[in-house]
């Protein structure tokens, strides 16, 4: 009987590493209007937990800040996802990530075959 392989989970939390080495480089950002208050790497952890949950963007569970009031409006979590579906971005994020891992791995064939 084989083996079967541990299950690996949908990611709902980036690392700040794995943020800026997969997705950073492929994301929009915008040149106009006020900066955000929090970082794009908080936002697209929001992202990825309200695709994962599959709940409202309405009801997303977001963290307070120290007065008590939510640190960001779902809304802008929201035109953040259509901004960077409209721009294409969400594909090149995994087609970046597929493309990076085919080359670790063209690269450790290339290591065994000499």
């Amino acid at each position: 009987m084989a083996r079967s392989q541990p299950r690996q989970g949908i990611p709902t939390k980036l690392t700040v590493s794995q943020f800026e080495q997969f997705v950073l480089p492929h994301l929009s950002k915008g040149r106009r209007g006020p900066a955000t208050k929090l970082n794009w790497h908080a936002i697209f952890n929001y992202i990825l937990r309200s695709l994962y949950l599959g709940c409202q963007w309405k009801d997303l569970p977001i963290e307070k800040d120290r007065q008590g009031r939510p640190e960001i409006h779902y809304t802008r979590i929201y035109r953040a996802f259509r901004r960077w579906q409209a721009d294409g971005c969400f594909d090149a994020i995994f087609e970046g990530s597929v493309f990076k891992r085919y080359c670790q791995l063209v690269g450790s064939l290339a290591s065994i075959r000499r």
